[in-house]
């Protein structure tokens, strides 16, 4: 089975922010889309970060109070892995396993095609 059979079945729509967003505003882009990440886009709509409930938890952690006025560039993981329509999913099992990561976006050249989650690839 191949990435691009998840995406046809579960869509391409992927929840997006801006880099100055701040965390109060992704949270509640979070729970309005019932999602755990959200892939942070430039102005050219290229991914330039991944910001998760766990990136969130721990900026509560450090200051509760930065929450309303930090900006997800504080925060968001930036070095992203990445995965094409073609790769194979057991590969990317084994990637999200041993890199410890929930969601990788699923590029087509330069444009982004999706999301997928471990749960997708459990599944």
């Amino acid at each position: 089975m191949k990435v691009k059979d998840i995406i046809v079945g579960k869509g391409s729509h992927v929840v997006s922010v801006s880099q100055e967003t701040t965390i109060y505003k992704a949270i509640e882009k979070l729970a309005a889309n019932k999602v755990l990440s959200l892939l942070v886009l430039n102005d050219d709509n290229v991914i330039i970060g991944i910001i998760g409930a766990a990136d969130i938890l721990k900026a509560v952690h450090r200051a509760c109070d930065q929450i309303k006025t930090g900006t997800v560039k504080e925060i968001m993981t930036s070095k992203i892995i990445v995965c094409s329509p073609e790769d194979d999913l057991e590969d990317i099992k084994n990637i999200m396993t041993f890199s410890r990561i929930r969601h990788i976006p699923v590029i087509t050249g330069k444009t982004l095609a999706g999301i997928i989650s471990i749960g997708d690839v459990v599944k």
